[in-house]
């Protein structure tokens, strides 16, 4: 095929190289098409994944182990397979013998590509992995929790009184401490006698109860005197995974914790992941066992920097979006990915922690929040328990920006939510030089309007590149690509500049203005970065984030007219991603509507403050469950003027919509008038920089 405008060389080297192999590196998402008998770890090192490497590709340190990912990614157009890539070498094998390789590891500095890949960069291997940075909480959580520990002493055996131990404890623990109808924990049972003797009598009992009307159970026994108990509050997002280790009695963080979710490897979005499992048979049991491994090995690393023994974990709270919580519960989630969008369960759920693999105390107990509706999840459930929008005055608008967005707005009159799929271009993937936030990736950006000079901080270094010292401060961590908040800053840096146009087109003629400008085929692209790697934002990246911003904007307007508003009052970013946004810049964009910048927030992990609330208060946990029972979900698919504000939204900041309040602190470009806009007239205030 011959491409118009083109040579007829050029024609042959480019279908030449859509020959070539296609590899994609996971958890990174960046991928690139190689030479078949090009050393997987060159391909890493050429697409700027961090793959790591002591002893400079001789087989020897073993750092650089991958593993491949075998399946159809449907997505990525990639059968991947282990016949796609080379058989182990002399100095494989020669390492292997030695020091031993886990199962389906190889070193990547020997293992060649052979055919189409997906390569997962374990992350056990990363020393400078993925930064994930979803934090603590500071907020005081008034204790009511579902477990509480109970000392007592039980009278000794008589032949007089042929009462059982176990009916003996329980008569002490109701005389004690009130508590009537005990149940106890099976496997507490064959242990009660030997428990009470090795205390002398005295143990140390573990009841819990979440429910007033539910019968209380001993879920653990200790001999002599126990005056501590863990639990863990755990957000399961689509990207990262996020854990608070918490003392249920004091309410005190033990640690704090966050791991990139190894689903990814099976694909970037949630769609994605199911049309992995429609495709693949045992695709939903690999996705659960890959879950639950991580949840584990989080575990184990927040008792490790807590210095609590993971046995002592007695009660669990856990969110997720319901994709991730049909995952992690081991239910099928096709019927999310077709309307009418049907979740298996809605409700909040109880387990025993061990019924789903999970390795703490045998007789913990976990709590998982419900759902508001089929793409809307119990994640949303936290971050609105969190933040309140249903217990405020004002109208609240609560977003958590991800692969897909949930939206909630409201106040204590009347709560409304919905999703928004705004894909995975927003936390990097879908973007030519796009990455996860990790260090080395940009995090910030600043173009210089009149020389369209850029200026861009990197993750783990303090300086500014155009600052002295910045060369010597990035060596040790490169620049690698760019994460989420700096493709939006970018983007919104571009139409201030004038680079781009409202409607997202990069203006070639800006080319004669300065060499940043460059042609790319029939459209033109803004270099970032003359460097190794060269980092380019291109039209196509551009487009990406439109469609994205669009969504979700769309899905904010449908809940704003279901209000009856034509503002919000406050509006609060939630998740990891929304914590690291700049609001001025999401307001530029036309990411979220306009609004006092004052009154635009991020708050962190709230879905994970959600699930901390709920594990040291259960009276949260009825708090939310009535809540979400009464939150009202609009399916935007259904919604008739979805595509109109869709099409609107696709401008910068908005085709139709005006931003009062952010031209009073940001000089707008001015809007040109078109055959269908008649608004002309210009918009210039000042325009605020740092």
């Amino acid at each position: 095929m011959r491409i118009e405008g083109t040579s007829e060389i050029e024609t042959n080297m480019t279908e030449a190289a859509q020959k070539e192999p296609l590899v994609l590196f996971m958890p990174s998402g960046k991928r690139g098409r190689f030479p078949v008998g090009t050393p997987v770890l060159d391909a890493a090192r050429k697409l700027g994944v961090y793959v790591e490497s002591v002893c400079g590709g001789r087989a020897t340190c073993g750092r650089c182990q991958i593993e491949v990912q075998e399946g159809n990614f449907a997505k990525h157009k990639i059968v991947s397979s282990n016949d796609h890539i080379s058989d182990k070498g002399p100095k494989e094998e020669r390492y292997e013998k030695i020091r031993g390789l886990p199962d389906g590891r190889r070193l990547s500095c020997s293992a060649q590509i052979l055919g189409d890949l997906v390569i997962d960069v374990p992350q056990d291997t990363v020393i400078n992995a993925q930064v994930v940075r979803k934090a603590a909480t500071d907020r005081v959580i008034e204790r009511n929790a579902a477990v509480q520990l109970c000392y007592v002493e039980v009278d000794e055996p008589d032949m007089h009184k042929p009462l059982g131990d176990l009916d003996r404890l329980k008569v002490m623990l109701e005389k004690d401490w009130g508590w009537k109808d005990l149940l106890i924990a099976p496997h507490l049972i064959p242990q009660v006698q030997a428990i009470l003797r090795k205390g002398n009598w005295a143990v140390t009992a573990a009841i819990h109860r979440d429910m007033d009307s539910s019968r209380p159970f001993i879920v653990g026994l200790w001999p002599g005197l126990k005056n501590e108990a863990y639990g863990v509050a755990c957000d399961i997002g689509s990207t990262t995974i996020a854990m608070h280790l918490v003392s249920l009695l004091s309410g005190r963080i033990a640690a704090s914790s966050g791991a990139s979710n190894p689903q990814i490897r099976f694909g970037e979005d949630l769609m994605s992941r199911v049309s992995y499992v429609m495709m693949n048979p045992d695709g939903r049991e690999a996705m659960t066992k890959a879950v639950r491994e991580a949840v584990n090995g989080l575990i184990g690393k927040v008792c490790a920097e807590g210095e609590v023994d993971r046995h002592d974990i007695l009660d669990m709270v856990f969110v997720a979006n319901p994709i991730m919580h049909h995952l992690f519960l081991g239910i099928d989630p096709t019927e999310l990915g077709q309307a009418p969008f049907a979740l298996a369960v809605s409700g909040a759920l109880q387990y025993w922690a061990h019924e789903l693999d999970i390795d703490v105390n045998r007789g913990a107990r976990l709590y998982m929040l419900p759902c508001i509706a089929g793409h809307v999840g119990a994640d949303a459930a936290g971050a609105t328990l969190s933040e309140g929008p249903y217990r405020q005055d004002k109208m609240m608008l609560l977003v958590d920006v991800g692969t897909n967005a949930e939206i909630v707005l409201g106040n204590k009159d009347r709560v409304v939510a919905a999703s928004s799929p705004t894909g995975p271009a927003f936390e990097g993937a879908e973007i030519s030089s796009g990455q996860r936030a990790a260090p080395g990736a940009i995090e910030r950006v600043r173009i210089d309007p009149v020389t369209l000079e850029p200026r861009f901080r990197v993750i783990g270094v303090e300086k500014w590149s155009d600052e002295e010292g910045f060369a010597e401060a990035a060596a040790g961590v490169g620049v690698t690509g760019i994460c989420g908040s700096a493709i939006i800053e970018i983007v919104a840096e571009m139409y201030l500049s004038g680079i781009i146009s409202e409607d997202g087109v990069v203006d070639g003629a800006m080319a004669a203005k300065s060499p940043r400008i460059i042609p790319n085929g029939r459209t033109f692209s803004y270099l970032l970065h003359d460097g190794e790697p060269r980092i380019t934002v291109t039209q196509n990246d551009i487009r990406a984030i439109q469609l994205a911003k669009a969504a979700l904007y769309a899905g904010i307007k449908l809940l704003m007219e279901k209000q009856g508003v034509d503002h919000v009052d406050t509006i609060r970013f939630a998740g990891a991603f929304g914590s690291f946004i700049d609001p001025k810049y999401a307001m530029v964009l036309g990411l979220i509507p306009d609004c006092d910048l004052d009154d635009v927030k991020a708050v962190g992990n709230a879905a994970g403050t959600g699930a901390l609330m709920a594990l040291l208060n259960r009276g949260h946990r009825r708090e939310i469950e009535q809540t979400v029972s009464k939150i009202e979900k609009i399916e935007t698919a259904l919604e008739s003027k979805f595509q109109e504000h869709f099409v609107n939204a696709m401008a910068m900041p908005n085709k139709v919509d005006s931003f009062p309040k952010l031209s009073t602190v940001v000089t707008l470009p001015e809007r040109k008038v078109s055959s269908d806009d008649g608004e002309g007239g210009g918009r210039r205030r000042r325009r605020s920089r740092e």
